[in-house]
């Protein structure tokens, strides 16, 4: 009864053909020819001039300003969600404590 019925395996139909044997065959070392020399890429040098090094800093400034205001808007709009709840919770204790003295 708990013994789990394992499946027979079938029998092959058909024709077998035995296994096909696979000859090594011989390696035969040749002259080694020399790596070749990659030569290195050439990229442009950038250069900062006062101008590029100014955008720069007032685009950091603004991903930060950006950053901030939507990191400070998140924080504020929790705070705003907690007292809410807060504020239910006390008004639900007051009508549960009211209808609970009037009996």
């Amino acid at each position: 009864m708990f013994r789990p019925k394992l499946p027979a395996m079938p029998q092959p139909t058909g024709t077998v053909t035995p296994p096909v044997v696979v000859e090594p065959t011989t390696i035969t070392p040749g002259t080694p020819t020399p790596p070749a020399t990659v030569p290195a890429p050439t990229r442009p040098t950038v250069q900062l001039t006062p101008g590029t090094a100014l955008a720069l800093v007032g685009g950091g400034t603004a991903v930060v300003l950006v950053v901030g205001a939507v990191l400070v808007s998140l924080l504020l709009a929790v705070a705003i969600t907690g007292a809410s709840v807060a504020v239910c919770a006390l008004v639900i204790r007051s009508l549960v404590n009211a209808d609970a003295k009037r009996r």
